[in-house]
């Protein structure tokens, strides 16, 4: 049951997403046609629409209009895919593979894949901002400052700041949770926490959702770094095993292979445990945190 209902809930998310990408990337007949065909080249197919599938089942939990939450993942997916161009580029990973096709600086031009990826991260904060996404403006106020907050200098960017210097220094265990937290835990939050915001919850009424977040982003990192030392780069869609070339250290190095087994079946635990207030309605929410250890790619 809880298999299916994951399964049915990630094709949903997908198609919707690809839906709304492909409706807001219209291509133009004039000179622009390249940097909304590199955008749309990124954005839409593939991936794991992890992000909008949080917050399209955070805000389930308090019957949050679909069409609502569908924007709201999308507008954070797009910050997600504007990171992974950038991310892709000669001057960071240089990776020529992401999602099972080349990635955009080598489908077209590194010029085009930076104006693509500044593009869709000016695209999710215009979606946020839209009176079409939610009627009240300070709904849509909060969703933008969180959403600012984990994709900037103390979210997801410092992240990869700390990533690239992770090349050139020795971190210890404290170190390399700190930068996945950003890294990669902050977006995961706030998609998580936009759910929680459309539904109007306080603040102070989200703490098991965010310790729920904090525990998926961290196990969901953890479960990456085994799928690069053992998975298969045809189902990951992208090259494996860069970080142990490049002498990065991560949780497997730092930790071992089972230890940081054992860890990731323990955050996902400590994770769906923060959901104990919730019934029947949050069993999306714990199917996800299981997938995490479970996915093989």
């Amino acid at each position: 049951m809880a298999g299916s209902l994951l399964d049915g809930a990630l094709a949903e998310v997908a198609a919707d997403v690809d839906a709304r990408f492909d409706a807001w990337l219209t291509i133009p007949d004039d000179a622009r046609a390249d940097l909304y065909r590199a955008m749309r080249h990124a954005a839409i197919g593939g991936g794991k629409r992890l992000r909008p599938l949080l917050t399209r089942a955070t805000a389930d939990l308090f019957a949050v209009d679909r069409d609502c939450s569908g924007r709201v993942g999308t507008a954070i997916e797009a910050i997600h895919v504007y990171s992974l161009i950038h991310d892709d580029l000669p001057a960071m990973d240089d990776d020529a593979m992401r999602r099972g096709k080349p990635t955009v600086h080598i489908a077209f031009d590194e010029a085009t894949a930076i104006l693509a990826g500044d593009c869709l991260h000016a695209l999710g904060f215009e979606v946020l901002a839209d009176p079409a996404t939610h009627p009240d403006p300070f709904v849509r106020a909060e969703l933008v400052l969180d959403l600012a907050r984990a994709a900037g200098p103390t979210g997801m960017a410092g992240g990869q700041m700390m990533d690239l210097e992770a090349e050139r220094s020795r971190f210890d265990l404290a170190t390399v949770t700190r930068l996945q937290q950003m890294k990669t835990g902050a977006l995961i939050t706030a998609a998580v926490e936009a759910g929680a915001i459309l539904g109007r919850v306080a603040p102070e009424g989200r703490v098991g959702l965010r310790g729920y977040a904090h525990d998926l982003g961290l196990a969901f990192q953890i479960a990456d770094d085994l799928l690069d030392a053992e998975g298969d780069e045809e189902l990951a869609g992208k090259k494996l095993r860069k970080d142990e070339v490049a002498g990065k250290e991560t949780f497997l190095s730092l930790l071992g292979v089972e230890p940081a087994r054992q860890r990731c079946a323990m955050l996902v635990d400590q994770a769906i445990e923060h959901l104990r207030h919730y019934g029947a309605e949050a069993d999306l929410l714990r199917a996800i945190a299981r997938y995490v250890v479970e996915r093989d790619h």
